[in-house]
Order: C-alpha cells, then sequence, then structure tokens
C-alpha cells in the first residue's frame, strides 16, 4: 500500500485559475471554453477510441487529460528517473511518451506523460535522473501525439511497464483490476475536480 501523503508533489502543467472540466462521458468531444481543460480519471467514454488499436471495447480512463497549447512544458511530479520513453506511431495511440520511475514510501510507482511532441524523447536515457519540477516534455502537435487535440495523458502505474506503454483505456471488465493497478493520478496531481 502507498502512503501518498508521505510527500508533496510537483504540479506536471501549470495550469491557470480557469480552466473547463471535460465530461466525455456522452462519447462525444466539444471544444473547451477554456485554454486549457481537464479529463476525467476512471471515465467511461464510449465512442471515443474508435480505432483498431482499441479492440472495440477499451473505453474506461485510466489517466487525468490535460488539454492545452502545443508546446506546453510537463514537469516531472517527483525526484526520480526516466524508466522508458519512445513514438508510439499508430493512430490514437500516445504517439511521444517518456515514463518516469519514482519511489514514494519505499513503493516503486511510474508515471506516463503521453501525446508529447518529438523533442520531448530526444537526448532521453533510461535511468537519467529528473527532479521534482524538472520540465521533462512538451504537448505534441497532431501530427506526433496519435492524432489527438494536444493534451497530456497522464498516468500512474504501480505495474512496471514492460516497455513506453501503458493501457490508457481499458474494457470494463479489466476495470477493476485497472483501479488497482493504475491509482487514481489526483493523489499526486491533486483536487482538480
Amino acid at each position: 500500500m502507498v502512503d501518498w501523503s508521505e510527500q508533496e508533489y510537483h504540479s506536471v502543467v501549470h495550469l491557470p485559475e480557469k480552466y473547463t472540466i471535460l465530461d466525455l462521458s456522452g462519447g462525444t468531444w466539444t471544444p473547451p471554453k477554456t485554454e486549457y481543460s481537464v479529463g476525467k480519471y476512471d471515465e467511461v467514454r464510449p465512442n471515443l477510441y474508435n480505432t483498431d488499436l482499441f479492440g472495440g471495447t477499451r473505453n474506461i480512463h485510466m489517466g487525468i487529460d490535460i488539454g492545452g497549447p502545443v508546446g506546453t512544458p510537463c514537469m516531472a511530479f517527483a525526484d526520480g528517473e526516466v524508466s522508458h520513453f519512445g513514438y508510439n506511431p499508430e493512430q490514437g495511440d500516445y504517439g511521444n511518451v517518456v515514463i518516469t520511475k519514482h519511489d514514494i514510501g519505499g513503493t516503486a510507482v511510474w508515471a506516463l506523460y503521453g501525446h508529447m511532441d518529438a523533442a520531448s524523447i530526444e537526448g532521453k536515457s533510461v535511468g537519467q535522473k529528473v527532479s521534482a519540477g524538472e520540465v521533462i516534455a512538451w504537448f505534441g502537435a497532431h501530427h506526433e501525439n496519435g492524432g489527438w487535440e494536444p493534451h497530456l495523458h497522464f498516468q500512474l502505474s504501480l505495474v512496471e511497464p514492460e516497455t513506453h506503454d501503458l493501457p490508457g483505456v481499458v474494457a470494463p471488465e479489466e476495470r477493476a483490476q485497472a483501479l488497482l493497478d493504475y491509482p487514481d493520478p489526483r493523489l499526486v496531481l491533486g483536487p482538480f475536480y
């Protein structure tokens, strides 16, 4: 069991006071009324993940999405190291990804930063140290982030990734285990909503 309250965490994106909380449970995406937005964890999002990549059944979101302009910097939420990085080229996938590893009260925790720009993986190396608050990635444009509106998909994992990937959405029958494996990012990001 992770004692998340053991330390303080740095924000991963500097959000303005006003941002839109997205509701994607209706299966449609509407442009937010503000420059920045937040998409929910453990939200059922029907009809949004329609490429073959998702197999037609994966629609429960396991991270938090933070939307904003291309090039928005993303920071490490705590001291740690680069665990994995790379490019997932399929339409609907993460595009450029950085995964960091952290020690939270003696427990290994991984954090995935998905939908980043190509510069986010340049010069990275496995084991490279990162400090809380250090810029480690930037929001990517459609052509490099899997075809999505510019945003960060931020996801925690208690399971070590095998590569620069984690299932960002899961099928309903996988939900119970996924909630154990991929804890609510608000544990380190704070109460966005």
